[in-house]
């Protein structure tokens, strides 16, 4: 069997899927499309009471919230985005209420911010709260809390925000839907354009035209469901993007879309929780010697290859790790503070054993403490 089809037997045999739909494939110019949003409710539930735990991470709540507003297009200052979201996740919800309440089913509201997110203890919170939704039989949807997001109105797109609920929630698989049925070589008008149908690795598709928003009501585009495909499936975790249309064809590992293969084993909560949503304290920068040991190799980071730290932290805060250009490579737990590593800066574990005690031959971040960033990836989409 090749991997192509192991990946669609992944998908279409998942017991808990996350499923994430875009303003785009939910609404019109002015305000929600029912009819979109009722076919993929009603696909949702009928996969539900077949033994699927469904999910949903749904866009939508700025957009439904613009027809009461009488805006015509998406509001570009952060207070109106706010106040639509606030407007508009009400009548989303109730929509889909209103659906899958034909079905004996009753939707579970979430709604996350980053800033929640960023916090272990609230990041496990939100673990155990979908966790009991499903098993109480509910079907948890998912969306940013964007009538209270300070930075920017957006986690960065729901398609990121996804991603990391089909990692805290340990799904099986991620299926993404827009309102493009796949990746494609070139823009889909293009005669010459083909259908991507598998990715095995995300540096097959570098040199790929990849386009921003498809929509004036959503965020997102081709480029962050590339994205956030990398994030799951580098977590273990197979992943399908494809049109809204094909959402059943989806869930069922049809020949649809886009296919993203496993590329790495599944990491352990706090090492997603690390890469993702750790806010970090400070930074460590590396030579070249100790950056290409970390990046080919996957060793520890040692005290010889440290040049110089920014930011104040202590002995296990999250901290950034740059090369010598200053592009961040990875995150680590650090086993010193701030305080203690500029003396050590370019000494061995021998020579700092002798000089400050056994405590100094540590490394300065330990390979289990230690996971690569996706900047890498952004870089090259």
């Amino acid at each position: 069997m090749s991997i192509y089809e192991e990946t669609r037997e992944a998908i279409a045999g998942a017991t808990r899927v996350v499923v994430k739909v875009g303003s785009s494939s939910l609404t019109t110019p002015t305000g929600l499309n029912t009819d979109a949003l009722e076919k993929v409710a009603r696909t949702l539930a009928e996969f539900r009471l077949n033994g699927k735990e469904v999910i949903l991470v749904s866009s939508g709540a700025i957009a439904a919230g613009m027809g009461p507003m009488e805006a015509v297009t998406r509001p570009k200052d952060l207070a109106t985005q706010q106040a639509a979201a606030g407007i508009g996740q009400g009548i989303l919800m109730s929509a889909y209420f209103k659906v899958l309440a034909e079905y004996g089913l009753v939707p579970a509201q979430v709604l996350l911010t980053a800033d929640e997110l960023i916090r272990r203890t609230q990041y496990r919170n939100a673990q155990r709260a979908i966790d009991r939704m499903l098993a109480l039989g509910f079907m948890p949807i998912v969306n940013e809390n964007d009538a209270v997001a300070t930075s920017e109105i957006r986690f960065g797109d729901n398609d990121r925000l996804s991603a990391l609920v089909a990692q805290l929630s340990h799904a099986d698989a991620l299926v993404l839907l827009t309102d493009v049925d796949a990746l494609y070589t070139a823009h889909p008008a293009d005669p010459d354009s083909r259908r991507v149908e598998f990715v095995s690795h995300p540096s097959e598709i570098q040199q790929l035209s990849i386009g921003g928003a498809g929509s004036s009501v959503g965020t997102g585009g081709m480029r962050t469901k590339i994205l956030a495909a990398t994030m799951v499936t580098d977590s273990g975790i197979p992943t399908l993007v494809t049109s809204a249309d094909n959402c059943a064809a989806a869930l069922r590992g049809e020949d649809v879309g886009t296919y993203f293969a496993v590329t790495h084993k599944r990491r352990q909560t706090r090492m997603l929780w690390l890469a993702h949503l750790a806010s970090t304290n400070g930074t460590i920068r590396i030579d070249a010697g100790a950056a290409k040991a970390v990046l080919k190799r996957g060793t520890s980071l040692l005290a010889a290859g440290v040049t110089h730290v920014t930011g104040e932290f202590e002995s296990g805060d999250p901290v950034d790790i740059v090369d010598p250009q200053g592009d961040l490579i990875a995150r680590g737990m650090t086993n010193f503070s701030s305080e203690e590593l500029p003396r050590m800066y370019g000494l061995t574990t021998e020579v700092l054993g002798d000089r400050y005690g056994s405590d100094y031959r540590k490394e300065v971040v330990h390979r289990n403490d230690l996971v690569l960033t996706d900047s890498a990836y952004e870089g090259r989409l």
